[in-house]
Formats: structure tokens, C-alpha cells, sequence
């Protein structure tokens, strides 16, 4: 089983987090540019009670097996390894079937109580099978990551992207025409053949490379599994909290949405398209860039978690200084490029320009969540996953409640809703940092962040000079990638003038470090 050093292994995750944030993006255009506002705003609404239910259903068991299984691998103890993949298989297992069986009884009364929309019905009960193939691939996730081999994860993503969007379009045509309801569920059944082909990947790939029998004597490594249960889920169940946060609070989100504007007096059908449009097109383009702080997260668990077991809390400082200053950086030119270019990329994206409006008035506070992984990250490696957790709880209710107490009003309407998720993310974002800075006395190196606003604000008047004088100079598929290419090269220009990217922050780079002395 071949392993990769940390650095190897972020590589590997940014790459693939890059490749599958794109073809995501594809896989979405063609879905939108089929199904139109309605069908997506269908679809949408289906996404976060299958995320509910996977949640329920992993129970954060992945970080779990991966913790326990990499102690086990480290101590050559081959046999704890099965015991901790018999369990984990059980666990999920028994929660899959009970969660799905679940999920297909109460796709009824969900549908028609809880949506307003009748016909969410046909993308619950599609997506339903997809719960027991994603719950075995978690297991196998974890058992390569624990191995510190994260190519089967990496590799199973790409190939899940590749087979939904080769699929999708062909679904989606062909039930179109019995209405978009059935689209819809075209559009889940993809879901589920790609997630089937990434298991069929990763199963293909431990079974060739395991070096133990995992049927022989299942259930008896179960019966002396107790041991093994009560470790699982004593590192699981506080991993699942803020999950579990989010998740319920993404599933209460369209249903606060849809009962706001029934409330405002908007009709079901216009609320299923406003919320399509939001859902659908426009948070996934803001989402777009937070795969390299996901990735930067993940290596900051363990060097924080070093430091801190070696009270180095100067140490602490400088590298939680970095990540927020990486975050800012990469955050930064997300928002410029998104808020600029807004209607442009929405016209070319979705055929929807009229969706740059909310581009425009989420980005400069949606770019708060470009800090919020990192910080929880550091909140985790000092032992403080509790108080994560706390503030996810209070920046969920506080979204839901913007979101009804605006969404309400005729004159916000699904802006208000828009405006809501935007409130939450900076009042967790806030509270990660108040507890971080309270934790270690931390202390923003002003000078060093001006020079990254200073950055951020040239280049953001520089594009929008290009966008008011060069972009109308061409067609605008053209426009738009000349201006946002000239726009990062301006913005490397300025990382470079103001020196924000120093050798140190480049060094570790495979394929890069060799060149710098």
C-alpha cells in the first residue's frame, strides 16, 4: 500500500477537490441549461434531505476510522484493523437501510407538507438507494486515508464526476418530456450510478491491495467488537456535531424559504425557480474556491495539534497567521473574479444573467467563509470541537431566522433569503475567531493583512477598469476569459509587489521546491 508524506497527500486532494469543482460546474450547466429554473429549483430541494441523511448515516465515522486505523497501521496490528472495518461496515450498514427505508416512507409527507411542492416526491424516492453505497464508500474512504494513501479517494471523486455527467444529460432529456418532476429524479438516478462507479473503484482497489479477509469470521469479529464500537463512536459522535448542524440546517433551509414566500405572496411554482436559481446556480459558484482552504484545513490539523502538545503557542500564532493569510489571498481573488464578472459568468454559465444580482450582494460577505474552515480547523486540533460546534448552532438559527424574518417582507423576497445565509456564515465566522483569539491570545499582524487588502483593492479597480473598457471589445465568452485571465495575472502582480507570496509559503510545493533555494 503505497503512502504519501502530508504535503504529497494535500496535493493530491487540491487537485482532484480542482478537477471535480469543475466538473461539478459542468455537471450543474448541463442539468440547468436541460431542466430550466424549475427543474433545478426541484432538484435543489431534494439535495439537502439527502445530505441530512448521509450525515446520519456516516455518523462522522470516516475521521474516526481513519484516526483508529493509521494508530493500528503504525503498530503493524493488522487484526485491529479488520475489527475496525467489520464494525465500521456493520454501523453503517444497519443505518443505511433503516435511514433509507425511512426516507422512501416519508417522501410523501415530506413532499406535500413540508416543500409545498408536490412534486419533490419523485427526487426523494430517486435518490433514496444512493444512502447504502455512499455509507460503504465512507468506510473504504477512511481505511485509505488512515493508510495515508489518498489516491483511491481522489481517484473515486474524479470518476463519480465523470459518469454523473456522462449520464445526466441523457436522463435528463429522456424524462423531460413526462414533466420535470421526472427530469429531476433523472438527474438523482445519475447521482447515484456515479456514486456505484466510485464504489466499484475503491472496492476494486482494496481488494487489491488488502492483505487480510474481511468475511471470514464477520460476525464473530463483531461479537468482540465492543471495544472497538465505544472507540468509534467516542471520536464519531462530537466529529458529527457541527456536521449534523449543518446538515439540519441546510434540510430546514428550503423549507423556511418556501413557507417565507408563500408568506410574502409569492406563488409555489415562481418559489421553486427563485430557489432554484439561488440554490442551483448561484452558492455553488460562490463555493467554488473553498476546496483549497478544505485542503489547507486538513494540513493544519496536524501541524497546530503539534504545537499545541508542545505548548509552542508562538508557533500556533505564526501558522494560524498564515492560514488566514492564504485564505484571504485565495478568497480574494474568488470574490473580485465572481463579484466583477458576475452577470457575464451567469449568462454564459446558466443562461440566468438576472442570477448575477444575488452574485453581487452575497460575495463581500460570503467571502467571511473562506476564513471559517481554517478556523475550525484550529479549534479542533486544541481540543475545542465542542465550542465549534456551539457556534454552528448559533449561526444556523440565526440564518434560519434572517431567512423568515426577511424573506417575509414583499420587498426583500427571496433576496431576503439570499441575505440570511450570508448573515450566518458571518456570525460563525465571527465566533470561530473570538473563541481562537480567546484560546491563544492571538494577534493579527496588521501590517501584513493591510498589504492584502491593499492587494485585493487594486486588483478589484484594475478589473473592473478591464471589465468597463476591454471586455465589450469582444464576444462575450471571449470577454470573459480574456478579463479574468488579465485579472489573476494583475492580481500575481500584486501578490508579488506587495510580498505576499514569500519563498517559504512556495518551497513545500512538489515540482517547485527543487527550483527554490
Amino acid at each position: 500500500m503505497s503512502k504519501q508524506t502530508l504535503i504529497q497527500g494535500t496535493m493530491i486532494l487540491i487537485i482532484a477537490g480542482l478537477i471535480t469543482r469543475v466538473l461539478g460546474f459542468v455537471n450543474k450547466m448541463v442539468v440547468a441549461r436541460i431542466m430550466g429554473q424549475e427543474g433545478v429549483g426541484l432538484y435543489m430541494m431534494a439535495v439537502p434531505t439527502l445530505l441530512l441523511a448521509l450525515t446520519l448515516t456516516r455518523l462522522g465515522l470516516p475521521v474516526a476510522i481513519s484516526k483508529l486505523i493509521a494508530e493500528a497501521d503504525s503498530r503493524g496490528d493488522k487484526r485491529n484493523i479488520r475489527k475496525i472495518l467489520v464494525v465500521s461496515l456493520a454501523i453503517t450498514g444497519v443505518l443505511s437501510i433503516l435511514i433509507t427505508v425511512a426516507m422512501m416512507a416519508l417522501a410523501p409527507l415530506m413532499s406535500r407538507y413540508f416543500f409545498t411542492d408536490h412534486r419533490t416526491f419523485y427526487p426523494l424516492i430517486a435518490i433514496a438507494p444512493v444512502i447504502p453505497i455512499v455509507a460503504i464508500s465512507s468506510v473504504l474512504r477512511g481505511y485509505f486515508q488512515g493508510l495515508q494513501n489518498m489516491r483511491p479517494s481522489a481517484y473515486s471523486q474524479v470518476i463519480e464526476q465523470v459518469v454523473r455527467i456522462t449520464l445526466v444529460a441523457l436522463l435528463t432529456g429522456w424524462l423531460l418530456p413526462y414533466g420535470v418532476e421526472y427530469a429531476a429524479a433523472g438527474a438523482m438516478i445519475s447521482v447515484i450510478i456515479g456514486e456505484l462507479a466510485s464504489l466499484l473503484y475503491m472496492f476494486s482497489m482494496f481488494k487489491m491491495k488488502k492483505t487480510m479477509k474481511i468475511r471470514n469470521g464477520f460476525f464473530k469479529q463483531l461479537k468482540g467488537g465492543r471495544g472497538t464500537l465505544k472507540e468509534l463512536l467516542g471520536i464519531a459522535l462530537p466529529t458529527t456535531g457541527s456536521q449534523l448542524i449543518g446538515s439540519v440546517s441546510y434540510f430546514f433551509e428550503p423549507i423556511v424559504v418556501a413557507r417565507s414566500l408563500a408568506i410574502a405572496g409569492i406563488t409555489t411554482t415562481m418559489a421553486t425557480k427563485q430557489y432554484g436559481e439561488l440554490a442551483g446556480y448561484v452558492i455553488p459558484l460562490l463555493f467554488l474556491p473553498t476546496f483549497i482552504t478544505y485542503s489547507l484545513s486538513v494540513s493544519l490539523v496536524p501541524a497546530i495539534s503539534e504545537a499545541n502538545a508542545q505548548k509552542k503557542y508562538n508557533v500556533i500564532e505564526h501558522r494560524l497567521n498564515q492560514a488566514i493569510r492564504l485564505s484571504m489571498l485565495s478568497g480574494g481573488l474568488a470574490a473580485i473574479i465572481t463579484f466583477v464578472y458576475a452577470e457575464p459568468i451567469m449568462d454564459l454559465m446558466y443562461h440566468s444573467p438576472a442570477s448575477a444580482a444575488y452574485v453581487k450582494v452575497m460575495t463581500p460577505l460570503f467571502f467571511f467563509l473562506y476564513f471559517q474552515g481554517p478556523l475550525q480547523a484550529v479549534l479542533q486540533a486544541l481540543n475545542l470541537a465542542k465550542a465549534a460546534m456551539t457556534n454552528s448552532l448559533i449561526g444556523a438559527a440565526v440564518k434560519l431566522a434572517a431567512i423568515f424574518a426577511l424573506a417575509t417582507r414583499p420587498e426583500f423576497g427571496i433576496m431576503g433569503a439570499a441575505l440570511g445565509i450570508v448573515l450566518g456564515i458571518v456570525v460563525v465566522t465571527i465566533l470561530h475567531f473570538a473563541t481562537v483569539a480567546k484560546a491563544i491570545s492571538y494577534t493579527i499582524v496588521a501590517g501584513e493583512f493591510f498589504r492584502c487588502f491593499l492587494c485585493i483593492l487594486f486588483t478589484g479597480a484594475g478589473s473592473a477598469y478591464l471589465y468597463r473598457y476591454i471586455f465589450p471589445q469582444f464576444t462575450q465568452s471571449t470577454g470573459t476569459a480574456v478579463c479574468i485571465v488579465s485579472t489573476i495575472i494583475l492580481y500575481m502582480f500584486f501578490l508579488i509587489f506587495f510580498r505576499l507570496i514569500l519563498k517559504e509559503d512556495i518551497k513545500h510545493i512538489p515540482f517547485i521546491k527543487r527550483w527554490v533555494k
